[in-house]
């Protein structure tokens, strides 16, 4: 079979740039895969994806003109119900074979072979390999319907352009071109109206031919690139945009840097066919903004990397990523700068305005903004985070504590009713934080305003001082112990009050501040808030928190063992985890540890068929050698392993308690547990309660048992 490289690209109408790299990722895979699927590419075969503002391409090496033919061996029935007595086909065989293209004479070599408890009749058939054609039609239809399009939109085609069955098209955006080449043939495949060919187009303005000729396969960024101008990959356009970016730093000096914002860099990739950095300027007077304010303008609006000096403030300096590349560079550079000057002069504007009312004066206006049909206004809402971190704050702190966390709490919505925030909700927080300053307020408290929110997303700093600390969980708290309580909760991949991620906020900040707060009497202590708004999910709401806290420690490296173990006891300081799954794992390592896991998850079942056994030994009761021994060795290894628990060297107390396993061990080879007497039984059953409760301190052991 002939083995060339096959090339397929779609060219099309601008399309969305934030959806652009997943549309080319999904184009090219789903492509490539049906094409594997079918027996024309190999598995290992080399797949390369292209993805610019106006084309979805892929190349796959070693693509075959036809399949391999496949033998196929279908079951047709039961013998029983295929053939009768004498072994003559049955209407129901005959009729069969005939819808498989078949006749009375396949019967004779029909196969039998056992299908379950009967025999069967296969049908054995060769069928013949796809042709390329063929299976290359099916595997563009197949990567154009699985396209994960942001929204479609439907067109028609032009006066006598369309194809039989096409007059309108529903695509992402209008499909102008299609190429298939194996190697330098074109394949004659059809897809969105049109006929593929060899021809695409280059770059609007500075292609150096119009239609670009793809003479093979192999050639088509190269080709692209010369003829076209367009840099057809996304990562070598992403590449270059970063390097460029680097230079043009570099040439303006002082330790300037670009901002760092992957997102922004795929986007501006997915808006230009071939990139043009450029160096821009606004007046210095605008530096007396926020910077946050500025730099979200520059990137939300204009897609323009703000300049960032050593020490990461904001210069009057910015970066533009042109899609052309004039030789005199004046004209884009002067429009750009006309063009953000507006946007910078709102942002003044609103920095201004709202500077002339302090947050103290705005907190009534937050009892006019809805925040949920069932749980009121965001006054409302404030008035519950301040009962919640007034409650934080006195089992944390001091007077002072308590004080500012209140007035933190109290002002710390109050930007939602900002002009700034209103242009910008991303700045919600941070121009609570100025805003603050601005009024005069203590900086814990400022800070705690802008650092409420935090973590917003995985990898976040925390709140920088202890007042942001116990607003930041009241908040969250807030929101969980709300929603929860109305019923509103997280199903699927849905989650529209993002609360997982309050979750893994409140665990990380008692986690990595190691606060003395216990979990349940958190959540519990903020539901009183809300009054008879909500039914109680307190239970709920807190394995809600431990799910999430297993989750993230798998994610971090431990065992699904080490953390069943730890969690099982679900511990209420969540500071202590890390400690219990270092000494968890230490303890797994000795090795003592699988005898006694084993010993402690037969005691577990043991003792989970007795109602309300007595952790009391009697001494006088003790009769046999080996529950003797076990007895005398407690009293030496528990009182041990009980007062390093106490001091936290939760190692320490584990790795006491390996001690026991050889009592252990000869305990349940020497004692019946279950004797007839009953003063006997019980008071075995009071040893090993003594000991279970003595070893699962730490951790349920029992989880580590093979």
């Amino acid at each position: 079979m002939t083995s060339k490289n096959l090339l397929v690209e779609l060219f099309v109408e601008e399309l969305p740039p934030k959806a652009l790299k997943k549309l080319g990722e999904a184009f090219s895979s789903v492509l490539a895969d049906s094409l594997k699927t079918q027996g024309l590419a190999a598995a290992d075969a080399v797949v390369t994806h292209f993805a610019s503002p106006r084309r979805l391409a892929v190349h796959v090496t070693s693509v075959a003109a036809q399949a391999a033919d496949k033998a196929v061996s279908q079951k047709l029935m039961p013998v029983a119900v295929g053939l009768d007595a004498a072994g003559n086909a049955s209407p129901a065989l005959l009729k069969k074979l005939q819808a498989l293209g078949a006749d009375a004479s396949a019967v004779a070599n029909l196969k039998r072979a056992p299908d379950g408890k009967a025999e069967a009749l296969f049908f054995e058939s060769t069928v013949k390999g796809a042709t390329l054609t063929e299976g290359l039609q099916k595997a563009l239809l197949d990567a154009i319907a699985k396209l994960p399009i942001p929204k479609v939109m439907t067109y028609q085609l032009e006066s006598g352009c369309e194809l039989p069955g096409w007059s309108s098209v529903s695509f992402v955006r209008p499909a102008h071109g299609l190429v298939a080449l194996h190697g330098r043939d074109v394949v004659p495949v059809q897809a969105l109206g049109l006929n593929a060919g060899n021809s695409t187009q280059g770059h609007r303005f500075e292609a150096a031919v119009s239609p670009v000729v793809v003479p093979d396969a192999d050639a088509y960024a190269a080709v692209l690139a010369m003829d076209g101008a367009v840099i057809a990959s996304f990562a070598e356009r992403r590449a270059e945009i970063v390097r460029q970016l680097a230079a043009a730093a570099a040439k303006v000096g002082g330790g300037c840097k670009p901002i760092d914002d992957d997102a922004l860099l795929d986007e501006v990739t997915a808006l230009v066919e071939r990139p043009n950095v450029l160096i821009c300027e606004f007046e210095t007077q605008f530096l007396d903004v926020p910077q946050e304010c500025l730099i979200l303008t520059m990137k939300a609006n204009q897609k323009y990397f703000p300049l960032l000096d050593a020490n990461n403030k904001l210069t009057n300096k910015f970066l533009v990523v042109s899609n052309i590349n004039p030789d005199d560079t004046s004209f884009v550079i002067g429009g750009n700068e006309r063009v953000v000057r507006p946007r910078l002069a709102d942002a003044k504007f609103f920095f201004d305005q709202d500077r002339k009312k302090t947050l103290a004066s705005r907190v009534d206006g937050l009892g006019k903004v809805v925040y949920h049909n069932k749980l009121g206004t965001q006054g409302e809402r404030v008035e519950r985070v301040r009962a919640i971190a007034k409650a934080i704050a006195a089992q944390l702190g001091d007077a002072i504590l308590v004080a500012q966390a209140d007035q933190a709490a109290q002002l710390a919505k109050t930007d939602l009713v900002t002009d700034m925030v209103g242009e910008f909700p991303e700045l919600q927080g941070i121009m609570g934080g100025y805003y603050a300053l601005n009024d005069g307020l203590p900086e814990a408290v400022a800070h705690a305003i802008e650092d409420h929110y935090k973590p917003r997303f995985a990898g976040d700093s925390l709140p920088r001082n202890d007042v942001g600390v116990v607003v930041a969980l009241a908040d969250k708290l807030e929101t969980l112990v709300g929603m929860f309580g109305i019923g509103n909760l997280p199903t699927g991949d849905k989650d529209p009050f993002a609360l997982r991620r309050h979750a893994l906020g409140v665990i990380r900040m008692l986690v990595e501040k190691d606060l003395a707060l216990d979990v349940s009497a958190l959540v519990q202590g903020a539901a009183p808030a809300f009054g008879d708004k909500i039914s109680d999910a307190s239970a709920a709401l807190s394995d809600f928190i431990f799910d999430r806290l297993a989750g993230s420690l798998r994610e971090q490296g431990y065992s699904a063992q080490e953390v069943d173990a730890v969690l099982a006891l679900k511990p209420q300081r969540l500071g202590d985890v890390a400690k219990r799954l270092a000494a968890v794992r230490a303890f797994a390592a000795l090795p003592a540890s699988p005898a006694l896991a084993a010993a402690n998850k037969r005691i577990s079942n043991i003792l989970k068929k007795t109602d309300d056994v007595d952790a009391h030994v009697s001494e006088v009761l003790l009769q046999e050698a080996a529950e003797k021994a076990l007895f005398v060795a407690m009293q030496t290894v528990l009182p041990q392993a009980q007062n390093q628990w106490q001091s936290g060297d939760y190692t320490a107390s584990l790795q006491s308690l390996a001690a026991l396993r050889v009592p252990v061990d000869a305990f349940f080879e020497d004692v019946m547990v279950n004797a007839e007497q009953l003063d006997l039984r019980l008071n075995r059953l009071g040893l090993l309660k003594c000991l279970h409760d003595a070893m699962n301190r730490v951790a349920d052991l029992s989880k580590l048992a093979a």
